[in-house]
């Protein structure tokens, strides 16, 4: 075996290691999680709490539950809830959208916030 044909060999393992899932999303996991926002969020009906209900929350613009007092932030961000938002929120709140209402502190763990969203979207 040449230099060459090891090098990119290697390249090529590199590169599927790499692509490959660093955590599968699971549900089961993501509603453990979710306990931690239950207290405020409902996603079993259509009722806010102290947040807005997260019902369909994937592919919705964010401010948009009639009914729920958002920060003039949240309201003026002109964002829709995919996964990229939803992940970056609930990264730090607080940090992604500055003036928001939401007092968590976010989910530290790459893990739980995919797994949280995988949950979201099962609903």
């Amino acid at each position: 075996m040449n230099y060459l044909t090891r090098i990119l060999g290697g390249a090529a393992v590199a590169l599927t290691i790499s692509a490959a899932p660093v955590v599968a999303e699971d549900i089961t996991k993501g509603k453990r999680v979710f306990n931690k926002c239950k207290a405020c969020h409902a996603v079993d009906q259509p009722k806010n709490k102290i947040g807005p209900h997260l019902m369909n929350v994937l592919g919705r613009s964010a401010g948009e539950i009639k009914g729920f007092k958002y920060s003039n932030s949240m309201l003026a961000a002109n964002l829709v809830w995919d996964e990229k938002t939803l992940d970056g929120f609930l990264t730090k709140p607080k940090s992604f959208l500055k003036g928001t209402k939401m007092a968590f502190r976010g989910l530290k763990k790459p893990a739980d916030r995919e797994n949280v969203i995988a949950y979201l979207r099962s609903l």
